[in-house]
């Protein structure tokens, strides 16, 4: 936390108690949509933080390199702490299941599209949809 107070005060922030909460249900729960984040962070013996500073909160911390969100899908956007943002996001249409392979993995792909279009994919804010082993066997 101390790392993130430093963030914080070097771009004029504080580390207000609710930043604080929810950078540790996002540390607690990996990806996690607002929802999800408000739910940890009032199941934390806190204070109740309403769901607008739960937003709220998600955009400082993203705006300061903190958090990144995904879509996983059509509805909210999930979360995650940037240090976990090294990892193309598998999403299972049968069963949600959300598994992650490292960016890496998608490299020739990246190349293919600089090469073919001078685009200059992030394909840690993709995700991938389709069937795991589970559910195709």
């Amino acid at each position: 936390m101390t790392d993130l107070a430093t963030v914080l005060r070097a771009n004029g922030r504080r580390l207000t108690p609710q930043r604080r909460r929810i950078v540790e249900a996002l540390a607690g729960l990996g990806h996690a949509t607002p929802d999800a984040v408000a739910a940890q962070v009032g199941a934390d013996g806190g204070a109740s933080v309403p769901l607008s500073t739960i937003y709220r909160g998600l955009e400082a911390l993203e705006a300061l390199g903190v958090v990144s969100h995904t879509h996983l899908d059509h509805r909210a956007p999930t979360y995650h702490l940037t240090g976990h943002a090294d990892h193309v996001h598998l999403v299972c249409r049968a069963c949600g299941r959300i598994d992650e392979v490292p960016a890496s993995a998608a490299t020739e792909f990246v190349a293919q599209i600089s090469a073919s279009r001078g685009f200059a994919a992030d394909v840690t804010h993709m995700a991938v949809h389709g069937v795991c082993a589970e559910c195709r066997s």
